[in-house]
């Protein structure tokens, strides 16, 4: 089996109660990872994770409304904890994501519904197929894109382009540009897919 290289969490986002933050983070303290809590203004709480064997960390941030909180979160991480980590706070929490699990040669696209895996995609150069669709999924998807605008992810994917492109202009490494185009391509036909 091939050995994922990166996973990609691509506006992804949890809505918690007060009960179910104290819940994220019991699950945080048995995956082992450290945790650091900052709350901010207006009761809106800030959740840093850090992997302390791979050194890796991500920063989430929580914002407080009618008493729920709310997570929108973008990110790339390499570390397995972590990796495992995000997975169970969008599958307990009843998430909603895009996840690209990156492997050499091929992407896997995963779609979270309610915490649920409701479609995976398998991106191989220009080719897409899809691997598994929950049966009601289509009409479920269609209609939560609908109410939470395309646009929003369109620009999320836009953003992470420029930083990609940002982040190519700098380096010098042969094998890092040709990753770093790799992501291009693979953001380009999700941008593709987007618009259409």
């Amino acid at each position: 089996m091939a050995k994922r290289v990166a996973t990609e969490y691509v506006n992804a986002s949890l809505t918690l109660t007060e009960a179910e933050m104290r819940s994220l983070t019991s699950l945080c303290g048995t995956q082992q990872l450290r945790q650091q809590i900052f709350v901010l203004e207006n009761g809106n709480q800030e959740m840093v994770l850090e992997d302390e064997a791979g050194g890796e960390s991500i920063r989430l941030t929580f914002e407080r409304r009618g008493g729920r909180y709310r997570c929108s979160l973008s990110c790339r991480v390499v570390q397995p904890g972590l990796t495992d980590a995000l997975r169970k706070m969008v599958s307990s929490f009843k998430g909603d994501a895009v996840v690209n699990r990156i492997y050499p040669g091929f992407t896997m696209v995963y779609h979270y519904l309610g915490g649920n895996v409701v479609r995976i995609v398998e991106c191989k150069g220009d080719a897409i197929r899809t691997v598994f669709e929950h049966e009601s999924a289509l009409t479920a998807m269609e209609s939560r894109y609908k109410l939470c605008a395309v646009e929003e992810e369109i620009a999320i994917v836009r953003g992470a382009v420029n930083e990609l492109l940002d982040l190519r202009n700098t380096l010098t490494d042969a094998d890092r540009i040709a990753e770093i185009d790799e992501r291009l391509r693979h953001h380009s036909r999700l941008l593709f897919a987007l618009e259409a």
